[in-house]
């Protein structure tokens, strides 16, 4: 598949732990695209809102940027990378701190065609 036409998509800065969002796009990886827009559609989790997004994003690319038919492309590659990581302080007992992490992701999805 290495030397196949990949189209990107990325959504940066997404305020949603990476973990989250892996759980919900290690189900889609490899899927057919619009199948995996269905079945995107049905999840309950707020991370496949996001990641339906993405790969829309991917496939309208193929279509309009590289003349690809969107009934022919899959899913090549699908990650997340851990974005930058806010951190706050909670006041606890007796003058401690504790830190607060709010981490955000990077998704990237890849289509292509299979061979």
């Amino acid at each position: 598949m290495s030397s196949a036409l990949k189209v990107k998509a990325l959504a940066k800065n997404i305020r949603m732990s990476p973990f989250k969002i892996r759980r919900v796009i290690n189900l889609v990886r490899g899927m057919h695209g619009l199948d995996a827009l269905d079945y995107l559609k049905f999840m309950p989790h707020k991370a496949a809102r996001i990641i339906e997004k993405v790969l829309h994003s991917a496939l309208s690319n193929a279509e309009n940027n590289n003349a690809l038919d969107v009934e022919k492309l899959y899913i090549v590659e699908a990650y997340v990378d851990g974005g930058k990581t806010l951190r706050r302080v909670q006041p606890r007992a007796q003058g401690r701190a504790y830190m607060i992490r709010k981490r955000s992701s990077h998704v990237t999805i890849a289509v292509g065609e299979k061979k």
